[in-house]
């Protein structure tokens, strides 16, 4: 997963004033209204960081948050938890994922994960963590994060989770995005 393929024309940048947050319409409002009022402040404050797919015309074809954040041994599955202090556990969060509604079905989503999920692998050679902990919002964003290998934490239906362990094995076995699921 060293390198993720998106379509050319289109690249990924950091959250700035200049993007078009206002016009990104993923179908969710709830994601859509992040990018367009939180995201950017979030981002000034040091919270998250917001990267956003930008197509040749220079619209938000999609975007991630990536944040950090921690979780109670108490919280993980025995078998996550089992070698790990009993403590707060710091994890990476995806806090927000969303492909334009102009956009969607080219598998964006995907890369948008995967270059994530890379992204996360990176800050862990520096800022070591046990999981990527993310929040659906419905049934069909939980089945997406499933085919990655997402698991449910106990107790918490739409609370997933992706151990470090499965993480590193996903970007050893990963040549890109030929491999991904959609």
């Amino acid at each position: 997963m060293s390198r993720v393929d998106f379509p050319a024309d289109y690249h990924i940048e950091s959250l700035s004033r200049s993007h078009p947050r206002r016009a990104f319409d993923c179908g969710l409002d709830e994601v859509n209204d992040w990018l367009a009022t939180g995201a950017l402040q979030s981002q000034r404050k040091h919270l998250s960081v917001t990267r956003v797919l930008l197509d040749a015309a220079g619209a938000i074809a999609g975007y991630y948050t990536l944040a950090t954040g921690q979780v109670d041994f108490g919280d993980l599955p025995p078998e996550l938890a089992h070698p790990l202090p009993r403590r707060m556990l710091p994890v990476a969060v995806l806090a927000w994922l969303g492909v334009n509604r102009d956009h969607q079905h080219q598998r964006l989503g995907s890369r948008l994960l995967a270059q994530a999920l890379n992204d996360c692998l990176d800050a862990g050679a520096t800022f070591p963590f046990v999981a990527v902990i993310l929040d659906s919002l419905d049934d069909r964003s939980r089945d997406f994060y499933r085919k990655w290998g997402f698991a449910e934490l106990p107790g918490h239906p739409y609370r997933l989770y992706l151990g470090i362990d499965h993480l590193q094995a996903i970007a050893a076995s990963s040549d890109g995005t030929s491999d991904l699921p959609s």
